[in-house]
Protein backbone atom coordinates (compact mmCIF):
# COMPACT_ATOMS: atom_id res chain seq x y z
CA UNK A 1 0.00 0.00 0.00
CA UNK A 2 2.78 2.35 0.54
CA UNK A 3 4.12 2.50 -3.23
CA UNK A 4 0.46 2.83 -4.11
CA UNK A 5 0.07 5.78 -1.86
CA UNK A 6 3.55 7.12 -3.33
CA UNK A 7 2.85 6.64 -6.83
CA UNK A 8 -0.98 8.50 -6.41
CA UNK A 9 1.63 11.76 -4.36
CA UNK A 10 3.64 11.93 -7.19
CA UNK A 11 0.75 11.58 -9.82
CA UNK A 12 -0.87 14.51 -7.75
CA UNK A 13 2.18 16.73 -7.94
CA UNK A 14 2.87 16.34 -11.15
CA UNK A 15 -1.10 17.08 -12.05
CA UNK A 16 -0.93 19.68 -9.58
CA UNK A 17 2.07 21.58 -11.57
CA UNK A 18 -0.12 21.30 -14.92
CA UNK A 19 -3.27 23.19 -13.14
CA UNK A 20 -0.77 25.28 -11.33
CA UNK A 21 0.73 27.10 -13.85
CA UNK A 22 -2.13 26.92 -16.33
CA UNK A 23 -4.28 29.78 -16.22
CA UNK A 24 -8.10 28.87 -16.68
CA UNK A 25 -7.38 24.79 -15.30
CA UNK A 26 -8.41 24.78 -11.58
CA UNK A 27 -8.08 21.84 -9.44
CA UNK A 28 -11.80 21.43 -8.91
CA UNK A 29 -12.52 20.37 -12.86
CA UNK A 30 -9.49 17.73 -12.07
CA UNK A 31 -10.98 16.68 -8.88
CA UNK A 32 -14.17 16.39 -10.63
CA UNK A 33 -12.40 14.07 -13.73
CA UNK A 34 -11.53 11.66 -10.54
CA UNK A 35 -14.58 11.51 -9.52
CA UNK A 36 -16.25 10.78 -12.31
CA UNK A 37 -14.17 8.09 -13.24
CA UNK A 38 -14.16 6.63 -9.86
CA UNK A 39 -15.40 3.49 -10.62
CA UNK A 40 -12.54 2.87 -13.62
CA UNK A 41 -10.15 4.17 -11.49
CA UNK A 42 -10.88 1.80 -8.47
CA UNK A 43 -9.48 -0.95 -10.37
CA UNK A 44 -5.88 0.28 -10.11
CA UNK A 45 -6.18 2.36 -7.30
CA UNK A 46 -8.27 2.87 -3.62
CA UNK A 47 -10.29 5.45 -2.96
CA UNK A 48 -7.73 6.29 -0.35
CA UNK A 49 -5.33 6.78 -3.01
CA UNK A 50 -7.43 8.82 -4.78
CA UNK A 51 -7.65 11.15 -2.12
CA UNK A 52 -4.01 11.44 -2.04
CA UNK A 53 -4.16 12.10 -5.47
CA UNK A 54 -6.79 14.78 -4.23
CA UNK A 55 -4.63 16.33 -1.80
CA UNK A 56 -0.95 16.05 -3.40
CA UNK A 57 -2.63 17.68 -6.63
CA UNK A 58 -4.25 20.46 -4.21
CA UNK A 59 -1.34 21.43 -2.26
CA UNK A 60 0.97 21.41 -5.04
CA UNK A 61 -1.34 23.90 -6.51
CA UNK A 62 -1.77 26.54 -3.88
CA UNK A 63 2.64 26.73 -4.18
CA UNK A 64 2.03 26.87 -8.23
CA UNK A 65 -0.31 28.91 -8.78
CA UNK A 66 0.99 32.68 -7.80
CA UNK A 67 3.59 31.70 -11.28
CA UNK A 68 0.86 32.90 -13.63
CA UNK A 69 -0.73 35.20 -11.13
CA UNK A 70 2.69 37.37 -10.52
CA UNK A 71 4.28 36.81 -14.00
CA UNK A 72 1.66 36.45 -16.91
CA UNK A 73 -1.63 38.57 -14.40
CA UNK A 74 -3.34 35.55 -14.68
CA UNK A 75 -4.79 34.76 -11.38
CA UNK A 76 -6.95 32.41 -9.78
CA UNK A 77 -9.53 33.89 -6.83
CA UNK A 78 -6.83 32.56 -4.11
CA UNK A 79 -4.38 34.98 -5.76
CA UNK A 80 -5.59 37.71 -7.47
CA UNK A 81 -4.32 39.79 -3.99
CA UNK A 82 -0.85 38.98 -4.93
CA UNK A 83 -1.00 40.66 -8.24
CA UNK A 84 -0.57 44.24 -7.26
CA UNK A 85 2.59 43.70 -4.85
CA UNK A 86 4.11 40.67 -7.27
CA UNK A 87 3.37 43.10 -10.19
CA UNK A 88 5.05 45.81 -9.06
CA UNK A 89 8.45 43.47 -8.42
CA UNK A 90 7.82 41.95 -11.73
CA UNK A 91 8.26 45.72 -13.04
CA UNK A 92 11.32 45.80 -11.16
CA UNK A 93 12.89 42.64 -12.45
CA UNK A 94 12.57 41.18 -9.30
CA UNK A 95 9.62 38.53 -10.20
CA UNK A 96 11.49 35.74 -8.99
CA UNK A 97 11.34 37.05 -5.66
CA UNK A 98 8.00 37.80 -5.12
CA UNK A 99 7.28 34.03 -6.04
CA UNK A 100 9.94 33.48 -3.39
CA UNK A 101 8.46 35.09 -0.95
CA UNK A 102 4.70 33.34 -1.36
CA UNK A 103 6.52 30.04 -1.10
CA UNK A 104 7.93 30.95 2.22
CA UNK A 105 4.31 31.81 3.06
CA UNK A 106 3.12 28.74 1.81
CA UNK A 107 5.56 26.42 3.31
CA UNK A 108 5.74 27.88 6.71
CA UNK A 109 2.52 28.41 7.12
CA UNK A 110 1.85 25.37 5.88
CA UNK A 111 3.98 23.88 8.55
CA UNK A 112 2.61 25.83 11.17
CA UNK A 113 -1.15 24.91 10.77
CA UNK A 114 -0.19 21.23 10.42
CA UNK A 115 1.54 21.85 13.94
CA UNK A 116 -1.95 23.29 15.19
CA UNK A 117 -3.98 20.20 13.99
CA UNK A 118 -4.96 18.79 17.07
CA UNK A 119 -6.05 22.01 18.70
CA UNK A 120 -8.16 22.45 15.29
CA UNK A 121 -9.48 19.14 15.09
CA UNK A 122 -11.03 20.02 19.10
CA UNK A 123 -12.01 23.64 18.21
CA UNK A 124 -13.65 23.51 14.83
CA UNK A 125 -16.88 20.90 16.30
CA UNK A 126 -17.51 23.55 18.93
CA UNK A 127 -16.98 26.78 17.50
CA UNK A 128 -18.59 25.76 14.59
CA UNK A 129 -21.82 24.33 16.36
CA UNK A 130 -21.80 28.06 17.92
CA UNK A 131 -21.43 30.26 15.08
CA UNK A 132 -23.32 28.48 12.48
CA UNK A 133 -26.39 30.84 12.20
CA UNK A 134 -24.62 33.39 12.31
CA UNK A 135 -22.13 32.63 9.34
CA UNK A 136 -23.94 35.09 6.67
CA UNK A 137 -24.53 38.50 9.55
CA UNK A 138 -20.57 37.64 10.20
CA UNK A 139 -19.78 37.43 6.32
CA UNK A 140 -21.55 41.27 6.08
CA UNK A 141 -20.00 42.68 8.61
CA UNK A 142 -16.62 41.79 7.15
CA UNK A 143 -17.73 42.70 3.75
CA UNK A 144 -18.93 46.07 4.79
CA UNK A 145 -15.59 46.82 6.61
CA UNK A 146 -13.77 45.90 3.66
CA UNK A 147 -15.79 48.55 1.76
CA UNK A 148 -15.49 51.12 4.55
CA UNK A 149 -11.80 51.01 4.72
CA UNK A 150 -11.93 52.12 0.95
CA UNK A 151 -10.57 55.69 1.28
CA UNK A 152 -12.93 58.21 0.21
CA UNK A 153 -16.78 58.25 -1.01
CA UNK A 154 -16.30 57.49 -4.69
CA UNK A 155 -14.47 54.47 -3.65
CA UNK A 156 -16.96 53.26 -1.16
CA UNK A 157 -19.32 53.48 -3.74
CA UNK A 158 -17.53 51.99 -6.47
CA UNK A 159 -16.70 49.00 -3.77
CA UNK A 160 -20.28 48.59 -3.14
CA UNK A 161 -21.06 48.62 -7.00
CA UNK A 162 -18.44 46.36 -7.26
CA UNK A 163 -19.57 43.67 -4.69
CA UNK A 164 -23.11 44.32 -5.34
CA UNK A 165 -22.74 43.46 -9.63
CA UNK A 166 -20.34 40.53 -8.80
CA UNK A 167 -22.96 39.13 -6.72
CA UNK A 168 -25.95 39.69 -8.41
CA UNK A 169 -24.03 37.89 -11.41
CA UNK A 170 -22.86 34.77 -8.81
CA UNK A 171 -26.76 34.50 -8.19
CA UNK A 172 -27.60 34.04 -11.57
CA UNK A 173 -24.74 31.61 -12.83
CA UNK A 174 -25.43 29.93 -9.86
CA UNK A 175 -28.66 29.48 -10.59
CA UNK A 176 -28.67 28.64 -14.22
CA UNK A 177 -29.84 25.15 -14.99
CA UNK A 178 -27.50 22.46 -16.85
CA UNK A 179 -24.59 24.89 -16.77
CA UNK A 180 -20.93 23.23 -16.96
CA UNK A 181 -18.33 24.64 -14.57
CA UNK A 182 -20.06 27.54 -14.00
CA UNK A 183 -17.35 29.21 -11.67
CA UNK A 184 -14.89 28.63 -14.50
CA UNK A 185 -16.54 31.55 -16.69
CA UNK A 186 -17.12 33.61 -13.28
CA UNK A 187 -13.84 33.53 -11.81
CA UNK A 188 -11.68 33.67 -14.91
CA UNK A 189 -13.30 37.06 -15.78
CA UNK A 190 -13.48 38.69 -12.67
CA UNK A 191 -10.02 37.92 -11.82
CA UNK A 192 -8.05 36.63 -15.16
CA UNK A 193 -9.02 38.26 -18.39
CA UNK A 194 -9.70 41.28 -16.72
CA UNK A 195 -6.44 41.75 -15.66
CA UNK A 196 -4.90 40.85 -18.72
CA UNK A 197 -6.99 43.50 -21.06
CA UNK A 198 -5.54 46.01 -18.32
CA UNK A 199 -2.35 45.30 -18.88
CA UNK A 200 -2.50 45.15 -22.83
CA UNK A 201 -4.50 48.80 -22.65
CA UNK A 202 -1.48 49.57 -20.77
CA UNK A 203 0.66 48.06 -23.07
CA UNK A 204 2.79 46.63 -20.20
CA UNK A 205 6.32 46.35 -20.54
CA UNK A 206 8.15 43.06 -18.88
CA UNK A 207 12.00 44.21 -17.96
CA UNK A 208 14.85 42.40 -17.85
CA UNK A 209 14.20 39.66 -14.20
CA UNK A 210 16.97 39.03 -12.46
CA UNK A 211 17.73 35.60 -9.74
CA UNK A 212 18.52 38.15 -6.77
CA UNK A 213 18.25 37.64 -3.19
CA UNK A 214 17.99 41.52 -2.74
CA UNK A 215 14.46 41.68 -0.37
CA UNK A 216 15.42 41.36 3.53
CA UNK A 217 12.15 41.48 5.58
CA UNK A 218 12.48 41.52 9.48
CA UNK A 219 11.74 38.12 11.52
CA UNK A 220 9.14 40.06 13.26
CA UNK A 221 7.37 41.23 10.19
CA UNK A 222 7.42 37.41 8.53
CA UNK A 223 6.00 36.23 11.91
CA UNK A 224 3.36 38.33 11.81
CA UNK A 225 2.59 37.42 8.40
CA UNK A 226 2.78 33.67 8.89
CA UNK A 227 0.37 33.82 12.01
CA UNK A 228 -1.95 36.07 10.21
CA UNK A 229 -1.97 33.68 7.33
CA UNK A 230 -2.59 30.47 9.48
CA UNK A 231 -4.90 32.03 11.78
CA UNK A 232 -7.00 33.35 8.81
CA UNK A 233 -6.62 30.57 6.40
CA UNK A 234 -8.00 28.02 8.92
CA UNK A 235 -10.82 29.78 9.48
CA UNK A 236 -11.19 30.67 5.60
CA UNK A 237 -11.68 26.91 5.91
CA UNK A 238 -14.74 25.97 7.72
CA UNK A 239 -16.27 29.62 7.01
CA UNK A 240 -18.49 28.85 3.57
CA UNK A 241 -17.81 31.65 1.63
CA UNK A 242 -15.36 33.30 3.07
CA UNK A 243 -12.13 32.90 0.58
CA UNK A 244 -8.83 33.34 0.78
CA UNK A 245 -8.84 37.17 -0.82
CA UNK A 246 -11.11 38.14 2.54
CA UNK A 247 -9.32 36.18 4.82
CA UNK A 248 -6.01 38.24 3.18
CA UNK A 249 -7.88 41.58 4.13
CA UNK A 250 -8.54 40.36 7.07
CA UNK A 251 -5.27 39.06 8.01
CA UNK A 252 -3.43 42.23 7.22
CA UNK A 253 -5.93 44.37 9.60
CA UNK A 254 -5.66 41.63 12.84
CA UNK A 255 -1.88 42.00 12.53
CA UNK A 256 -1.72 45.40 11.49
CA UNK A 257 -0.62 47.28 8.66
CA UNK A 258 1.90 44.80 6.57
CA UNK A 259 4.04 45.88 3.64
CA UNK A 260 4.37 44.76 0.57
CA UNK A 261 6.58 42.50 0.68
CA UNK A 262 5.33 40.88 3.76
CA UNK A 263 1.88 40.67 2.30
CA UNK A 264 3.18 38.43 -0.35
CA UNK A 265 4.23 35.85 2.38
CA UNK A 266 0.32 36.55 3.76
CA UNK A 267 -1.24 35.65 0.61
CA UNK A 268 0.86 32.32 0.16
CA UNK A 269 0.29 31.47 3.12
CA UNK A 270 -3.33 31.56 3.39
CA UNK A 271 -4.36 29.45 -0.15
CA UNK A 272 -2.09 26.96 1.16
CA UNK A 273 -3.50 26.63 4.81
CA UNK A 274 -7.15 26.79 3.27
CA UNK A 275 -6.73 23.68 1.87
CA UNK A 276 -4.69 21.79 4.60
CA UNK A 277 -7.24 22.69 7.05
CA UNK A 278 -10.32 21.97 4.91
CA UNK A 279 -9.26 18.37 6.28
CA UNK A 280 -9.90 19.58 9.67
CA UNK A 281 -13.92 20.15 8.41
CA UNK A 282 -14.03 16.93 6.50
CA UNK A 283 -12.94 15.00 9.59
CA UNK A 284 -14.62 16.94 12.61
CA UNK A 285 -17.99 18.56 11.06
CA UNK A 286 -17.83 16.13 7.51
CA UNK A 287 -17.98 19.70 5.44
CA UNK A 288 -16.47 20.14 2.10
CA UNK A 289 -15.20 24.02 1.66
CA UNK A 290 -13.47 23.63 -1.37
CA UNK A 291 -13.60 21.65 -4.73
CA UNK A 292 -10.92 19.38 -3.89
CA UNK A 293 -11.99 18.04 -0.42
CA UNK A 294 -15.73 17.76 -2.13
CA UNK A 295 -14.51 15.11 -4.04
CA UNK A 296 -12.94 13.68 -1.06
CA UNK A 297 -16.26 13.76 0.35
CA UNK A 298 -17.71 11.90 -2.91
CA UNK A 299 -14.79 9.23 -2.88
CA UNK A 300 -14.91 8.57 0.98
CA UNK A 301 -18.12 9.74 2.81
CA UNK A 302 -16.19 10.08 6.56
CA UNK A 303 -12.60 9.66 6.85
CA UNK A 304 -10.78 8.15 10.33
CA UNK A 305 -7.77 9.17 12.05
CA UNK A 306 -6.11 6.53 10.42
CA UNK A 307 -6.69 8.31 7.03
CA UNK A 308 -6.60 11.57 8.20
CA UNK A 309 -2.78 10.94 9.08
CA UNK A 310 -2.51 9.65 5.96
CA UNK A 311 -3.25 12.98 3.84
CA UNK A 312 -1.11 15.38 6.77
CA UNK A 313 1.69 12.76 5.49
CA UNK A 314 0.73 13.39 1.78
CA UNK A 315 0.13 17.10 2.54
CA UNK A 316 3.83 17.55 4.11
CA UNK A 317 5.49 15.52 1.35
CA UNK A 318 3.88 17.85 -1.81
CA UNK A 319 4.30 20.94 -0.26
CA UNK A 320 8.27 19.93 0.27
CA UNK A 321 8.57 19.01 -3.44
CA UNK A 322 6.55 22.20 -4.56
CA UNK A 323 8.44 24.06 -2.85
CA UNK A 324 11.42 23.21 -4.81
CA UNK A 325 9.08 22.74 -7.90
CA UNK A 326 8.43 26.24 -7.80
CA UNK A 327 11.47 27.89 -7.53
CA UNK A 328 13.14 25.94 -10.20
CA UNK A 329 9.85 26.81 -12.68
CA UNK A 330 9.97 30.48 -11.80
CA UNK A 331 13.30 30.59 -13.49
CA UNK A 332 11.98 28.66 -16.70
CA UNK A 333 9.14 31.28 -16.15
CA UNK A 334 11.87 33.81 -16.40
CA UNK A 335 13.44 32.38 -19.57
CA UNK A 336 10.24 32.56 -21.30
CA UNK A 337 9.19 36.23 -20.75
CA UNK A 338 12.33 37.37 -21.97
CA UNK A 339 11.79 35.94 -25.20
CA UNK A 340 8.33 36.38 -25.27
CA UNK A 341 6.42 39.25 -26.02
CA UNK A 342 4.45 40.31 -23.09
CA UNK A 343 1.09 41.62 -25.00
CA UNK A 344 1.14 38.84 -27.35
CA UNK A 345 1.23 36.25 -24.09
CA UNK A 346 -1.49 37.87 -22.69
CA UNK A 347 -3.55 37.14 -26.31
CA UNK A 348 -2.57 34.03 -26.14
CA UNK A 349 -4.24 33.36 -22.60
CA UNK A 350 -7.25 34.94 -22.96
CA UNK A 351 -7.97 33.19 -26.31
CA UNK A 352 -7.13 29.76 -24.58
CA UNK A 353 -8.89 30.67 -21.62
CA UNK A 354 -12.41 31.73 -23.90
CA UNK A 355 -12.20 28.18 -26.31
CA UNK A 356 -12.20 26.39 -22.10
CA UNK A 357 -15.19 28.50 -21.31
CA UNK A 358 -16.67 27.72 -24.93
CA UNK A 359 -15.93 24.13 -24.66
CA UNK A 360 -17.10 24.01 -20.66
CA UNK A 361 -20.20 26.19 -20.79
CA UNK A 362 -20.79 26.76 -24.52
CA UNK A 363 -22.72 30.43 -25.56
CA UNK A 364 -23.85 31.10 -22.40
CA UNK A 365 -20.31 30.39 -20.84
CA UNK A 366 -18.85 32.98 -23.42
CA UNK A 367 -21.61 35.53 -22.19
CA UNK A 368 -20.95 34.61 -18.89
CA UNK A 369 -17.31 35.40 -19.27
CA UNK A 370 -17.77 38.57 -21.13
CA UNK A 371 -20.37 40.07 -18.40
CA UNK A 372 -18.14 39.06 -15.78
CA UNK A 373 -14.58 40.43 -17.21
CA UNK A 374 -16.09 43.93 -17.97
CA UNK A 375 -17.24 43.80 -13.97
CA UNK A 376 -13.42 42.41 -12.97
CA UNK A 377 -12.11 45.48 -15.48
CA UNK A 378 -14.12 48.27 -13.05
CA UNK A 379 -11.89 47.81 -9.56
CA UNK A 380 -8.90 48.48 -11.55
CA UNK A 381 -10.01 51.73 -13.54
CA UNK A 382 -11.41 53.15 -10.24
CA UNK A 383 -8.15 51.68 -8.51
CA UNK A 384 -10.42 49.92 -5.67
CA UNK A 385 -9.40 46.64 -4.17
CA UNK A 386 -10.18 43.47 -6.77
CA UNK A 387 -10.90 41.23 -3.55
CA UNK A 388 -14.62 43.12 -3.74
CA UNK A 389 -15.05 40.72 -6.79
CA UNK A 390 -15.67 38.07 -4.43
CA UNK A 391 -19.05 39.18 -4.19
CA UNK A 392 -19.83 36.34 -6.63
CA UNK A 393 -19.47 34.01 -3.83
CA UNK A 394 -20.23 35.94 -1.20
CA UNK A 395 -23.44 37.30 -1.81
CA UNK A 396 -24.65 33.65 -2.77
CA UNK A 397 -23.60 32.44 0.53
CA UNK A 398 -24.95 35.47 3.02
CA UNK A 399 -28.22 35.23 1.22
CA UNK A 400 -28.25 31.26 1.62
CA UNK A 401 -27.59 31.71 5.37
CA UNK A 402 -29.59 34.84 6.15
CA UNK A 403 -33.05 34.39 4.20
Amino acid sequence: MFFEFLIASLLGILTGIFTGITPGIHINLVSLLVVSSAAYLSNIFSFASLGVFIISMAITHTFLDTLPAIFLGAPESETALSVLPGHKLLLKGMGYEAVKLTITGSLFSLLAALFLFPLFIFLVPRIYERIQVYIGYFLIIIMAYMIFIEKGADKKFWSFFVFMASGVLGLIVLTLPNLGQPLFPLLSGLFGISMLIVSLMQKTEIPKQSITDQIKIPKKESIKAIGAATLTGSLASFFPGLGPAQAAVIGSQIVGSLENYAFLILVGGINTVNMAVSLVSLYTIEKARNGAVLAIMELLPSIDLEILLLFIAATLFAGGIATFLALSLSKIFIKIMEKVNYSMMCILVISFIAILVFYFSSWIGLLILLVSTAIGIVPNIINVKRSHSMGCLILPVILFFVL
